[in-house]
């Protein structure tokens, strides 16, 4: 009886393991998919840029003849006056030159006179009056352009301000035009911030501007638009200047200064197109994207038409709506109306997900 019981016992347990191995087969794993949820092109609402503070009025100072510095007269982070002579050239050529020419310009005056006098009395001719008018007008000109290239070995500030860079030292041979100061106005302050093709192609859409600096904390300085470049650099961005409607603390706020801008959509027109990652379009009978439903946790196909590839990878599509939820990768080992798990992003202590 012993005997019988404990075979019944055995069979038990093997059917049993039987059971539960083909319980296990019968177990689908969800698959991990990662899940992004779109915003509609229109809908901008509030973007950053990284800027830096710059002086409204800055200058570049140059001789406008060319020699040889003789003295740079001030320093990096000097105060300047506007008129102020801030270097000097070697002058003796230009000193010659002007010597030479006030000796012809006193021999030709005194020959233009005598012809002139000749003139009033009938005793010479108007071809010769003319003559002698137009060359004393023209050694006239001459001599007061080569006092004023004299005048121009010294080199003045044209603003008040501070210097900001000396380009040149004492010494070095410059060419007319060369900068040898920068100078900058502390009297008005801007931000400046680089624009993309499509945030320049959308700048009516921002209607407030404001920044915040490190030193000042949470406060915000309110901004406006003051000019804008109308050509892009070498990067594609456009260049955008902005003035602050409030009054500065420039003890704390000055030109070189790095800020965060911050800027707000008055509206949001919707366009019915969306940017998506490359990842999350697929080809079958037709360009797909999944659509994740989060209550469900299911997905589902959605036809989407491919408006535009980006350069920055991504596809412009339409056929999706603000807010919606799309699957971004994995999208090749899914089907539609499967279930799914969302993967979810790594913790700040796990970059990469690897722990």
């Amino acid at each position: 009886m012993r005997c019988v019981y404990s075979f019944f016992i055995i069979v038990l347990c093997a059917l049993a393991f039987v059971s539960c191995n083909k319980g296990d087969k019968n177990i689908v794993q969800e698959p991990f998919v990662d899940i992004l949820q779109v915003k509609d092109s229109g809908e901008m609402g509030t973007q950053s840029f990284t800027g830096k503070t710059k002086s409204a009025e800055e200058v570049n100072l140059a001789f406008r003849v060319s020699g040889q510095i003789q003295k740079i007269l001030v320093k990096e982070g000097d105060y300047v006056k506007a008129g102020q002579v801030v270097a000097i050239m070697d002058n003796r050529d230009y000193q010659v030159q002007v010597s030479a020419t006030q000796a012809e310009y006193q021999q030709v005056k005194a020959d233009a006179e005598r012809i002139m006098a000749l003139y009033e009395e009938g005793n010479t001719t108007a071809s010769n009056y003319d003559k002698a008018r137009y060359g004393l007008e023209q050694i006239t000109q001459k001599l007061a352009n080569h006092r004023n290239q004299l005048a121009d070995t010294q080199l003045r500030s044209t603003i008040s301000g501070y210097v900001q860079t000396k380009l040149h030292e004492s010494g070095e041979t410059v060419s007319a035009g060369m900068p040898v100061l920068s100078v900058f106005s502390n009297n008005d302050t801007e931000v400046e911030i680089k624009f993309s093709a499509s945030d320049f192609a959308n700048m009516e859409k921002y209607g407030t501007f404001y920044c915040k600096f490190d030193v000042t904390g949470d406060e915000q300085f309110p901004l406006v638009i003051s000019r804008t470049s109308q050509e892009a650099n070498s990067s594609q961005l456009y260049t955008v200047r902005l003035k602050f409607t409030d009054g500065l603390d420039h003890k704390k706020i000055t030109p070189g200064m790095t800020t965060m801008v911050y800027a707000e959509a008055t509206s949001a027109e919707a366009t019915g197109l969306v940017d998506v990652p490359s990842t999350a379009v697929f080809q079958d009978k037709g360009t797909h994207i999944y659509i994740y439903d989060a209550k469900t946790s299911i997905v589902s196909l959605r036809p989407v038409v491919v408006k535009n590839i980006n350069r920055d990878g991504t596809y412009t599509v339409e056929g999706l709506k603000s807010g919606e939820q799309i699957v971004i990768s994995g999208v090749h080992h899914i089907k539609d109306g499967q279930k799914v798990r969302k993967m979810d992003k790594p913790s700040s202590s796990n970059v990469g997900g690897l722990l």
